[in-house]
C-alpha cells in the first residue's frame, strides 16, 4: 500500500500524556512512529467527521473540534460544553451535521449540532437515563458507555452497561431530538458495552463487558415485529481466562470475515471467523497482547496488523495477524505511551 496514513491515539493525561499523539504509519513493516502531541485535558475518546476534515475529542470541558490539516496535523477550533460530567464516547451522524455524547458518569445522551465550518455548535438535546442495575458499585446506575446508529440512521442505539440495556431511539435528523422507541434487554448483569453493525447492516453485534459475552442480533428495519432478534451468544475468553476479565472491544477487519475481541483483565484478544449468511461468529483463537488493560483495539488499513491500546500497561503493542490459523504474532517492542484509550486512522 503506497498510500500514507496518520494514526491518532486518545488517552488520559493524568500521568505523562498531555493530550491527543499522532503517529506516522509504516502499513507495510506494521509500525508507527510518534510525531506530534497536541495538549487537551484528557482527550479519552476522539473520532472523525465522516469526510475526514475533522476531529472530535472527549476532554474536561465537554467537547473539543480540531481541523485536521493537510498534513495530518491538528488545529484547535473550540471547544463546547455538554452541561453534565465528561463524557466517554462520540458518535457522528453521515452528514456531519450532529455529534452525540455519551454520558459514563452520568448516564446522559447529549446531541450537539456541528456548525458549517466543522466546529461544535450549540446543545440540540439531551436525555438522562433512569434505572436501577444488578451490580453493586459496578451497575447500581445508568452508565451510557457508547451509541451508534442503524446502518439506516433511523435509531440510536445506546448501550448503557450499568442497567443491561440498549435504548433505541428514533433520531430527527433536522432538530436533533431523540425519541425513546424500544429497549434491548441484555442478560442481568452482563453490562452491554458496545454495538457495532456488519457492513451489509443485517447483523449487530454487542459486547457485554462483565459476563464476557457477544450477543449477535439480526436487523431488519421493516419486520412486522421487532427489529432485533438474537440469534446467538458467544463467550469472547478462554475457558481458563482469569476471574477478572472484562470484554472491552469488538472490530471488524474490512473485508467482514473476521471479527476481534479484546479482553481486560486477561489482556487477550480474540480472533473469530464471521458467517456471513448467518451472522454467527465462530472463535479461532484467544492471545495475549503482551500488555496491561487492552482496552480498545485496532487494525492497520490492510487488516494485515493489530494495535491493542494497553490503558493500564502505559504501551502500544503491534502484531501481525494470521486470520486463517487464528494467530497472532507481535511485532516489533513495545510503544511506551502514558494511558492510551483509543485509535483512529486517516490517510492523507
Amino acid at each position: 500500500m503506497n498510500k500514507k496514513y496518520i494514526a491518532y491515539v486518545g488517552s488520559y493525561t493524568h500521568e505523562c500524556s498531555k493530550g491527543i499523539h499522532i503517529y506516522d504509519m509504516d502499513v507495510e513493516k506494521g509500525r508507527i512512529s510518534e510525531r506530534a502531541e497536541v495538549a487537551i485535558d484528557n482527550p479519552s475518546f476522539i473520532a472523525f467527521s465522516h469526510d475526514g476534515n475533522f476531529l472530535y475529542s472527549i476532554c474536561d470541558q465537554g467537547v473539543s473540534s480540531f481541523a485536521v490539516l493537510e498534513n495530518g496535523d491538528l488545529e484547535l477550533m473550540n471547544v463546547q460544553s455538554i452541561n453534565g460530567m465528561r463524557g466517554c464516547h462520540i458518535t457522528v451522524t453521515k452528514d456531519n451535521k450532529f455529534l452525540i455524547v455519551s454520558g459514563y458518569h452520568d448516564g446522559k445522551i447529549t446531541v450537539l449540532h456541528i456548525n458549517q465550518d466543522g466546529s461544535i455548535g450549540v446543545i440540540a438535546d439531551e436525555v438522562f437515563h433512569k434505572g436501577i442495575g444488578s451490580v453493586a458499585e459496578r451497575n447500581f446506575r445508568p452508565h451510557v458507555s457508547e451509541t451508534c446508529f442503524t446502518p439506516d440512521e433511523e435509531l440510536l442505539c445506546a448501550c448503557d452497561l450499568g442497567i443491561d440495556q440498549i435504548k433505541l431511539y428514533e433520531f430527527n435528523h433536522v432538530t436533533g431530538k431523540l425519541k425513546l422507541y424500544d429497549i434491548i434487554r441484555s442478560q442481568q448483569e452482563s453490562a452491554p458495552r458496545k454495538m457495532i453493525f456488519s457492513k451489509d447492516g443485517r447483523f449487530a453485534y454487542v459486547v457485554c463487558e462483565l459476563k464476557n459475552y457477544i450477543n449477535v442480533y439480526s436487523y431488519n428495519k421493516d419486520s412486522e415485529k421487532e427489529r432485533f432478534e438474537l440469534v446467538q451468544n458467544i463467550f469472547t475468553v478462554r475457558r481458563n481466562h482469569k476471574s477478572n476479565s472484562a470484554a472491552t472491544d469488538i472490530l471488524f477487519t474490512e473485508s467482514g470475515d473476521n471479527l476481534l475481541c479484546t479482553n481486560a483483565g486477561d489482556n487477550t484478544v480474540t480472533i473469530y471467523s464471521v458467517n456471513k449468511e448467518t451472522g454467527c461468529i465462530a472463535p479461532l483463537n484467544s492471545l495475549p497482547v503482551s500488555g496491561d488493560y487492552p482496552k480498545y483495539g485496532c487494525l492497520f488499513p490492510d487488516d494485515k496488523h493489530f494495535l491493542s491500546m494497553n490503558n493500564e500497561g502505559n504501551s502500544i503493542t503491534i502484531f501481525t495477524v494470521n486470520y486463517e490459523r487464528g494467530l497472532i504474532v507481535m511485532n516489533g517492542h513495545e510503544i511506551k505511551i502514558s494511558k492510551p484509550n483509543n485509535m483512529i486512522i486517516k490517510q492523507v
